[in-house]
């Protein structure tokens, strides 16, 4: 009788801490972000530059400046008429990346109590934001952007205050009322209405609107908040826990491994051992068969946890880091600044550019035709420091096939010898398999055990190296 209230207690804390959560997170700070006329912006790969339309130079010959442009919503209709495309580019670019962020009142987590992630889920949708981006790269390609991104009305030019107020106390009483139903978002599209789509703009919208359901809040979806805390219990996560950038790598990997959709099927996940790809156990994994038994190279997403320094980030790496950000094929960056975790995407000068998925937004069921796009894609960048970032984090490239591989790590240890100071890099590309240094390969697992022994004592050690989120 004693444990059954104490279950029930424990019940209604829970409840009082999600609805807090829920309303601490539905702020929106109406801050603008600036960016210099004459430097160059770099987005995964791409280079936009807001001094003259059409004008490009390299990197180095810029120097920063105190002229900046906002790129808060209400002023970027002024800036597109001073400067023309290049602004207006870079937005739709921008705007087009999937953004995933706290989410309330979806179906509870199994196990727990939690029908919201806020306050503990943001290296995870941070995670999740990674991997969507390689497989927009693999489904859509580069050059991709949302028709509609424009249409998007930038969340810093409303006041949320009042509804805010409203969703605490709405909030407290169904806590304490009873269980809620998930409520789904059901603001219909903003913007003009849809024009008439050729036949690839019409299959784009199709990968557009399927990638971001692989990742709904609902225990179907193959890489949603759900089934990853389900892959996470099996190295010793809970829902409601921390997880640090490494060990989110880690169970991307199992949800991609354990993803069924067909779609899936040319698509891996390959996470560094202590900081070493081995190119062999990369070609293995791009060259294994499909469950279908047909032969044929696969795409992979290699994922590499890494520290930048010790207690702080050591400097030395910024042009490294930059430099992976002007890759094409990189899929961004899981890091973020002590207790936060952020998704960086690009860079100005010293700063980074990135997604924030500190923001609570309502529960969407992606598996209704036609769902709202707008709550996942972000209507304006931020920017951080370079000397704020955490050192942990984890870093992530796409690869469509070997040569591409074997290109793109040729490319990465040329990069990585010139920006190292120091003796040993940051990580490295080695040929052979890890077995062949006596490591343990990655063995077969039970149905019942995602991760092997080895694989659990690097997970532990990483949850112990790893700073805490909010």
């Amino acid at each position: 009788m004693e444990a059954t209230g104490t279950d029930e207690v424990e019940k209604i804390k829970s409840k009082f801490m999600s609805a807090w959560h829920n309303m601490k997170y539905s702020w929106v700070l109406k801050t603008k972000t600036y960016f210099s006329r004459n430097s160059p912006v770099f987005l995964l790969g791409k280079c936009y530059h807001f001094k003259t339309e059409g004008e490009y130079r390299a990197p180095h010959s810029f120097q920063s400046s105190s002229a900046a442009l906002s790129t808060d919503g209400s002023n970027f209709d002024k800036i597109n008429t001073e400067i023309s495309g290049n602004v207006e580019e870079f937005r739709k670019d921008f705007i087009s990346r999937i953004w995933l962020t706290y989410r309330e009142e979806f179906p509870q987590i199994k196990g727990s109590a939690l029908t919201t992630d806020c306050g503990w889920g943001c290296t995870l949708r941070t995670g999740q934001m990674l991997l969507a981006q390689g497989l927009m790269l693999h489904f859509l390609g580069r050059a991709w952007v949302w028709p509609e991104a424009l249409d998007m009305e930038s969340c810093d030019s409303e006041s949320w205050t009042s509804s805010t107020v409203r969703k605490l106390t709405a909030s407290l009483e169904a806590s304490l009322a009873a269980e809620r139903d998930p409520k789904v978002l059901a603001r219909p599209p903003r913007g003009p209405a849809r024009r008439d789509w050729d036949g690839t703009e019409m299959r784009n919208e199709v990968y557009h609107r399927k990638i971001i359901s692989w990742f709904g809040d609902s225990p179907l979806a193959a890489f949603g908040l759900h089934q990853l805390i389900e892959y996470g219990k099996k190295s010793g996560k809970m829902a409601g826990d921390w997880y640090g950038p490494a060990v989110v790598a880690h169970i991307l990997r199992k949800a991609v491994e354990e993803a069924r959709d067909p779609e899936l099927q040319g698509v891996t996940v390959y996470v560094a051992q202590d900081c070493t790809v081995y190119s062999s156990d990369v070609i293995d994994r791009q060259c294994s068969l499909v469950d279908s038994g047909k032969a044929g190279t696969k795409a992979v997403i290699i994922l590499v946890p890494v520290r930048l320094g010790g207690e702080r980030t050591n400097t030395d790496y910024l042009e490294f880091v930059k430099g992976i950000l002007s890759l094409e094929y990189c899929v961004g960056i899981i890091g973020g600044k002590p207790k936060q975790s952020y998704y960086f995407a690009g860079f100005q000068d010293d700063s980074l550019i990135y997604m924030d998925p500190h923001y609570c937004q309502s529960f969407v069921d992606v598996s209704i035709k036609d769902f709202p796009l707008e709550s996942f894609h972000c209507p304006s960048p931020k920017k951080m420091s370079f000397k704020k970032m955490d050192p942990s984090c984890t870093i992530g490239f796409y690869c469509r096939t070997v040569q591409d591989f074997e290109k793109a790590s040729e490319e990465i240890t040329r990069m990585l010898k010139s920006s190292s100071k120091e003796k040993y890099p940051l990580f490295t590309f080695v040929k052979g398999h890890s077995r062949d240094y006596d490591f343990a390969s990655t063995p077969l697992h039970e149905e019942n055990d995602l991760f092997s022994e080895d694989e659990k004592k690097r997970l532990k050690r990483f949850s112990t190296e790893e700073f805490v989120l909010l």
